[in-house]
């Protein structure tokens, strides 16, 4: 290597370092997390708390967030959750009289954006179109029709008042689930857990409702399921009108579908750097708070949620990582046998989860007699699980994000480091071979368009695992960092993790990119030197 190669990488060093430290210092300032809007939750909030500071500013968020087809969200399936919330939210202001007021767009631009909206909506809903795998989609969908088809007749019903529409009501959808919902509440049994994050499904009967308690001033750490419950500020509860504030922000806003996501925030951006070798050392009191939230069942992603196998083992592994482990025990709770469900109830299965555990089990049973004792026979039959759950080309899919690459970096990862010998080899070597073969033109990564972020994923996958290198890794490799280094800090990704609607956790998917450039670094035998430098030390400045 010469002199110059050297200093380069020593410069490249020096910045993926400093990036860290900024990244964890963001952590530890901003405890709530950092999440991007989410259409669906802000048209709740619109819909059941007009009431609440930036009420015009989440009305012009949605009409600024409409596609040109008319519609709200992600391509297919991913838009029917965020164009109904919306569509109902715009209705619903226009029956309360709402628009022409100050701050607010006008009845007329409501009535238009609702209007292309319900137009695009008839035609998916008549189509029966696949939903996605997200949260209480099967819920939401057919409360929400509802809700738009009582607000269509009334506008019948009044004609000259605001919107007159040419929807008799939108196509029918399947409601079982919701009915049995309901039918299950109304025999006096317990609120699920579970649909605390989406209690603003149950309409009106979620106002108030005597079986619910706030944790932390929420209801299932969501806006939208808080405002439901809050129905009206008059004589409500002080932390939930606190909650709700905070969420919208000083100046009034769009909201996040969950907030906070202090544990979950922290314990993917601590594993990401830990399991990519980046040095950075966080706090010690962000070390020690992350370690507190751990109970006998592990921890939630956020106060009023359940605890879940995902968010426990990720943090498991990042104390472990960082130096401080804490024994795995609380994922025993969930083990279902063959898998590990994320909770127990859980509808479906998710390959991620078990990733996550696999790393958390596998990473204690190699580091003490005991721990082999107690979780390598549980590791071993995890992993030849996680195998098994390949897809023929290569890729893992998964329930909790949109693209492919995230699941696929997670399994490679888990299975690269923590599967006994002989179990995954040939499954890592064709993911990394479909990694290689589905590169776009531009060098990126992506499902629906090439993103930073599943393009640092992607590099996960080639320069992260410890076998020999495939057929076509370096070059891919090298268009790959070149794109990642030239377009990184654009921030015009597509959000791509599953909640009720999609979003970005912003700090998690920033120490992804901090993980391929410093998984470039200690692969230069790969990637050489130079072209995957960050663009400051590749000019030679600071």
């Amino acid at each position: 290597m010469t002199t110059s190669s050297i200093d380069t990488q020593a410069q490249a060093g020096t910045e993926v370092a400093g990036e860290a430290r900024e990244l964890l210092a963001a952590v530890a300032l901003e405890p709530a997390g950092r999440v991007t809007p989410s259409v669906y939750e802000t048209a709740r909030v619109v819909a059941d708390a007009p009431w609440l500071t930036g009420h015009g500013r989440r009305l012009a968020y949605l009409l600024a967030s409409q596609r040109r087809d008319g519609g709200w969200g992600a391509p297919g399936g991913y838009a029917v959750v965020p164009t109904v919330s919306a569509v109902e939210a715009l209705l619903g202001t226009l029956r309360a009289g709402g628009g022409d007021r100050s701050g607010e767009p006008s009845r007329a631009e409501l009535a238009a954006a609702a209007r292309r909206g319900l137009g695009v909506l008839a035609g998916w809903l008549l189509e029966r179109p696949s939903l996605p795998d997200t949260p209480a989609a099967d819920l939401i969908v057919p409360g929400l029709v509802e809700r738009i088809d009582g607000h269509l007749a009334w506008f019948a019903a009044h004609p000259g008042d605001g919107f007159d529409s040419p929807f008799p009501g939108l196509p029918g959808v399947d409601r079982r689930r919701l009915d049995a919902l309901h039918a299950l509440l109304a025999a006096g049994r317990p609120v699920p857990q579970k649909l605390l994050h989406a209690f603003e499904v149950l309409g009106s009967t979620a106002r108030r409702h005597r079986d619910v308690s706030l944790v932390a001033g929420s209801i299932g750490a969501s806006p939208a399921a808080t405002a439901a419950w809050v129905g009206s500020p008059a004589g409500a509860d002080r932390a939930a009108l606190a909650y709700l504030e905070t969420a919208v922000g000083p100046h009034g806003g769009p909201v996040p579908c969950c907030t906070p996501i202090t544990v979950f925030e922290r314990a993917w951006a601590l594993s990401t750097l830990a399991r990519a070798g980046v040095p950075a050392t966080p706090a010690p009191k962000l070390v020690a708070e992350l370690a507190a939230v751990l109970g006998p069942q592990g921890t939630p992603t956020s106060p009023g949620l359940p605890a879940d196998a995902d968010t426990t083992s990720v943090t498991l592994y990042a104390l472990a990582r960082l130096g401080h482990p804490v024994d795995p025990a609380s994922l025993l709770h969930y083990d279902l046998g063959s898998h590990f469900c994320t909770w127990q109830g859980e509808d479906g299965r998710s390959v991620t989860t078990n990733a996550h555990v696999l790393e958390a089990l596998g990473w204690h049973a190699r580091r003490s007699e005991a721990g082999a004792d107690r979780y390598g026979a549980r590791a071993a039959a995890l992993a030849g699980w996680l195998r098994d759950q390949q897809e023929a080309d290569g890729r893992w899919a998964d329930r909790w994000h949109a693209s492919p690459y995230y699941a696929t970096s997670c399994a490679v990862a888990a299975l690269d480091r923590y599967a006994p010998a002989g179990v995954a080899g040939e499954a890592v070597d064709l993911a990394v071979d479909w990694v290689v073969a589905t590169q776009r033109a531009d060098g990126s990564w992506g499902r629906w368009t090439g993103t930073v972020e599943e393009t640092a994923y992607a590099l996960q996958v080639l320069l992260g695992v410890g076998r020999p290198a495939r057929p076509g890794v370096r070059e891919a490799a090298k268009r790959g960092l070149s794109m990642l280094t030239t377009a990184d800090g654009r921030g015009d990704d597509p959000p791509l993790w599953h909640d009720k609607d999609l979003y970005t956790p912003v700090l998690i998917v920033k120490a992804a990119t901090i993980a391929a450039r410093q998984l470039a670094r200690t692969r230069s035998d790969l990637v050489g030197t130079g072209s995957w430098a960050p663009e400051r030390a590749r000019r030679g400045t600071s």
